[in-house]
């Protein structure tokens, strides 16, 4: 459909009303089920982007929220990995990361955070760390900015968000998912890289939901001998087919057929050893065995940890004596979102990441997508 332009003073922005009017799903806190709030129009101020949503895709995050896990404030649209095209454009127009126009019609995703570039951390380079930062999908409803999650049928991009063309080729639940745990994973492989080339390295994955799934294969790419450690069988296996060398279950015994010793000495060699490791689980156990297990000079990348638990002792000895580094990684910046959408450009088809979204619920049914298990993504589709 074509969005109706209004011309209302120019300091309040252009106002666009979408026909059936825009629809979003707004979750009002815990114990509550979503509800439908129509949004007739928006205000889009220069530089905003109005955005059809194709497909958006349930990251663990969102159901951490709604379980009362990690806190947000409410009322709420959730939501922010998802692929659209653009409807309507605020006045100026806006850019992608790489210069060009936006054109209506074109198809995007857009990162989950929105810096202010002009902050102290934005201009030390850290925009994923903004002190001024918006979040799509972590903000409270608020007038102005009603769509702005992608649990809804448009969103409402505002400026400066780093905007990203993709593929009209490409699966919409290929590239979904690109705006959360792929450009995130292009982040943790960057800080590995840092520390210790990818290329020849053995890695060492915890955990093998949509992260360890996805590092796997670009690691893999990046010329990596592959590890995968998961307690769920299924799991382990789906990791061979996005280039794992071997899988290990962390709970059996180092030397059995399905324990680490017996999976790093398949991908390494006899008494080999990771030097780089990437907990993707959140898990304080798979934090504690992969700080036992990187090899000297390596490094730990730290991206599963986003909720509150035990704290992690670390022995300064260790550290020293064995030449460790661990670094952190939460949000991303551009140049991950657009290294993730190059990468599903072509490693999406090597890989079947398009089968990783198991199910699709309508919009509607947002309640039961966010319930549904056993499948590493789980689709709505307005």
């Amino acid at each position: 459909m074509t969005p109706r332009v209004v011309a209302p003073p120019a300091s309040l922005g252009m106002g666009v009303s979408v026909y059936p009017s825009a629809t979003a799903m707004v979750w009002p806190g815990e114990g509550h089920r979503h509800e439908a709030v129509a949004v007739p129009g928006v205000r889009l101020a220069p530089g905003d982007v109005l955005v059809e949503v194709e497909l958006a895709t349930v990251c663990g995050s969102d159901v951490h929220t709604v379980l009362g896990h990690r806190s947000a404030p409410t009322p709420l649209v959730l939501g922010h990995e998802q692929v659209g095209r653009v409807v309507a454009l605020g006045r100026g127009g806006a850019k992608t990361t790489d210069g060009h126009r936006v054109s209506l019609g074109e198809r995007v995703v857009w990162s989950v955070a929105v810096p202010c570039g002009r902050c102290a951390r934005c201009r030390r380079g850290l925009p994923q760390r903004c002190l001024n930062l918006q979040k799509y999908g972590h903000e409270r409803m608020r007038r102005g900015w009603e769509l702005s999650g992608g649990f809804a049928t448009h969103t409402h991009i505002l400026d400066g968000t780093p905007i990203v063309p993709v593929p009209d080729d490409l699966p919409a639940a290929v590239l979904a998912p690109a705006s959360c745990s792929t450009a995130t994973v292009a982040a943790a492989l960057e800080a590995a890289s840092e520390i210790v080339p990818l290329d020849g390295a053995l890695v060492l994955i915890a955990g093998a939901g949509m992260l360890g799934l996805t590092a796997a294969a670009m690691a893999t790419e990046a010329g990596a001998r592959v590890v995968v450690s998961d307690p769920v069988p299924e799991r382990r296996q789906a990791a061979l087919a996005f280039g794992a060398a071997a899988i290990v279950d962390p709970r059996a015994p180092a030397d059995s057929a399905t324990g680490l010793a017996t999976a790093l000495g398949k991908a390494g060699g006899r008494a080999a050893a990771p030097t780089v490791a990437l907990e993707l689980s959140g898990t304080a156990a798979a934090v504690r065995s992969l700080l036992a297990t990187v090899d000297v000079g390596g490094v730990l990348v730290l991206v599963g940890s986003v909720f509150p638990g035990p704290d992690l002792a670390v022995s300064p000895e260790q550290l020293v004596r064995r030449l460790l580094t661990i670094r952190g990684v939460h949000n991303y910046a551009p140049r991950h979102l657009e290294q993730a959408v190059r990468f599903l450009a072509d490693g999406g088809r090597r890989y079947p990441f398009a089968e990783q979204v198991g199910v699709v619920f309508p919009l509607e049914e947002v309640d039961a997508a966010l319930a549904a298990t056993g499948h590493p993504r789980v689709g709505v589709r307005p």
